[in-house]
């Protein structure tokens, strides 16, 4: 001890702050209120990741049409024509919904979790979250509660939420979440509840709390991901679940929640906020959100009648992601495999198109933090994060920008210095006064660009 030069009274005043600041952590307990369900901090990965995938399979993508919303376009209260006239036209008459669980193949040989993976990995997103029980009410894991409505007992006859999970955490940037809704569109008890105002809870104590702690404890994932408000918060008994999965849960440290815990609850409380599909507000916010989006604009889930028209251009794509994260949020990228298990290649094509592009820009997304500015105000198409530990401001630039290129928002000091992310040398620059650079881009042939869409210019030690 005395040859390292510290003290043996050292070490024991280390033991006690260690143990003091440990037990701190432990003497936290949040009260299943939402002044203290809100109180929690988001675990630090998940604002470092700012990228997931969310994952849409199920039963539904069996018919493969319409959308994931097909049984009850079909049978609910106010039928689409088309899902009727497509039952009609390619089913006999007394074809049922449940019909169509025992072609929910999952081929073997078709469906391979790992190549999954490896896509997902190759997306350069940080998290994937799975759909594992939908409005339809099928879940993709063997759930006690879901009695011959479950991936084992019907269809693919396997554990689909193990077998991805198990898969996803192979790779060490990435964590896996799970999706699951709260009500059931035709479930006898759900209804029974609504009927009543929501005054019993039959449902919930029955089904959705039940499910949702044997998918915790069974799987431990790193998101819980809910949907489905259609009732209010108190109905769902929300609190007393997050209270649970922030206290006492396996993932009481790593876990992060959404806020669709009820009609109260949507855009108000929980952990980072959604608010509603594809929100993108445009402008700074406080709370971190999650803009949840498909590749496909007319479904979550797989559609066999997509067009090339329907999927989000890799350039679209991109720059929702830059003006996501300018404003403080995540983005989640939605893709619907087939049936059996395939991502189709259009969508395999955005994802590693997505990661071709973070290899080169990654620095200003991953740990990135919203500037004083989210847009230029001058120069239209330009976004900016930055990275306080590297000193660094970043600019998204929608449109390539040749010659002189002007931006409003950075303030120059003598230590200023200006790179374009995959190009190997600085650019040289004029400041404009007090506000304002003018950034002088050298003529750069097609074949060294540094990538083919949304170009960063990143710039250190500003004044602002």
């Amino acid at each position: 001890m005395a040859a390292s030069g510290v003290s043996s009274s050292h070490f024991i005043l280390l033991f006690v702050g260690l143990s003091f600041i440990s037990n701190r952590a432990e003497s936290i307990k949040y009260e299943p209120n939402w002044k203290s369900i809100d109180s929690r901090p988001l675990p630090a990965w998940y604002d470092q990741g700012k990228i997931g995938i969310f994952l849409h399979w199920g039963v539904f993508s069996v018919p493969s049409y319409s959308s994931e919303w097909f049984w009850y376009h079909w049978q609910g209260p106010q039928p689409f024509a088309s899902v009727v006239n497509f039952m009609k036209d390619n089913y006999k008459p007394d074809f049922t919904y449940a019909d169509f669980a025992k072609d929910f193949s999952v081929q073997e040989g078709i469906f391979n979790p790992n190549r999954w993976a490896e896509i997902f990995n190759a997306s350069g997103a940080r998290y994937i979250v799975q759909v594992t029980k939908h409005h339809e009410g099928f879940t993709s894991w063997p759930s006690k509660y879901s009695f011959n409505w479950n991936s084992m007992d019907v269809g693919p006859r396997r554990d689909l939420v193990a077998e991805v999970s198990s898969a996803v955490r192979k790779y060490p940037n990435l964590r896996y979440g799970v999706y699951h809704s709260l009500f059931e569109w035709f479930n006898p008890l759900y209804l029974q509840d609504r009927n009543n105002s929501f005054k019993t809870q039959d449902f919930v104590f029955g089904k959705t709390l039940p499910e949702l702690y044997e998918l915790v404890n069974t799987y431990k994932p790193d998101i819980v991901w809910s949907d489905g408000c259609n009732g209010p918060d108190a109905y769902w008994n929300s609190t007393n679940f997050l209270a649970w999965l922030y206290n006492e849960s396996p993932v009481k440290e790593t876990v992060v929640t959404n806020d669709r815990w009820g009609n109260g609850a949507l855009c108000h409380h929980g952990g980072f906020l959604t608010c509603h599909d594809h929100y993108n507000p445009g402008t700074l916010q406080t709370r971190k959100f999650e803009n949840a989006m498909k590749l496909d604009g007319k479904s979550w889930g797989f559609r066999r009648d997509t067009a090339l028209k329907d999927v989000i251009s890799i350039e679209k794509l991109l720059q929702n992601i830059a003006e996501t994260i300018s404003c403080n949020g995540n983005v989640l990228i939605n893709v619907g495999p087939t049936k059996d298990g395939v991502i189709a290649p259009i969508y395999e094509e955005r994802l590693r198109q997505m990661g071709s592009w973070l290899s080169v820009n990654g620095e200003a997304v991953y740990n990135s933090r919203p500037w004083t500015f989210q847009n230029d105000t001058v120069t239209p198409g330009v976004w900016y994060t930055q990275r306080k530990d590297l000193k660094a401001v970043y600019a998204f630039v929608f449109n390539w920008p040749s010659g002189d290129f002007t931006l409003a928002a950075p303030q120059v000091t003598a230590e200023t210095k200006v790179t374009l992310l995959g190009y190997p040398t600085s650019l040289s620059f004029t400041g404009l006064g007090q506000k304002g650079i003018v950034i002088h881009i050298p003529p750069i042939p097609f074949n060294q660009m540094p990538c083919m869409w949304m170009w960063t210019l990143k710039i250190t030690n500003l004044a602002n």
